[in-house]
């Protein structure tokens, strides 16, 4: 083999590995980052204090889970909502308001919740303070 045909040789290769780079490239699956990064970004702060809010007024909620009912139960009325967020699936995520009024308890019907391990995250209002609060649970 001369060098002529030992250059387009090499360069056919070269163009195979870049042809081969560019479909594996466009094969990968789209990146799934939240669209809304930037915003959480300078929302963090209030989150961080609503956080240690909790932490301050030892105002962590008591949760039960008893068959399809979430029980929770504040140390004063409140009023806000409650997300539970699917990790596997972003289309099961569920939003439930919540208004304990004069009492301290607030009785969710978990029914739509599919079985299995969920993010919960309860945002809150009670004497002027917001708070705020997550925890992972599990649905039987």
């Amino acid at each position: 083999m001369n060098w002529g045909k030992g250059l387009i040789a090499g360069m056919a290769i070269f163009m195979l590995f870049i042809i081969f780079m560019c479909v594996k490239m466009f094969a990968l699956p789209a990146d799934e980052y939240d669209h809304h990064y930037y915003e959480k970004g300078l929302n963090f702060d209030k989150d961080y204090a609503k956080e240690k809010q909790v932490v301050t007024d030892h105002a962590q909620p008591v949760i039960r889970i008893n068959g399809k009912q979430v029980s929770i139960t504040f140390i004063a009325p409140a009023t806000g909502s409650v997300k539970f967020i699917r990790p596997s699936s972003q289309a099961l995520d569920k939003t439930f308001s919540i208004n304990t009024e004069l009492g301290k308890t607030a009785n969710l019907a978990a029914a739509a919740l599919v079985k299995g391990r969920w993010n919960m995250v309860l945002e809150w209002k009670s004497d002027r303070k917001l708070y705020l609060y997550e925890k992972e649970v599990d649905i039987e």
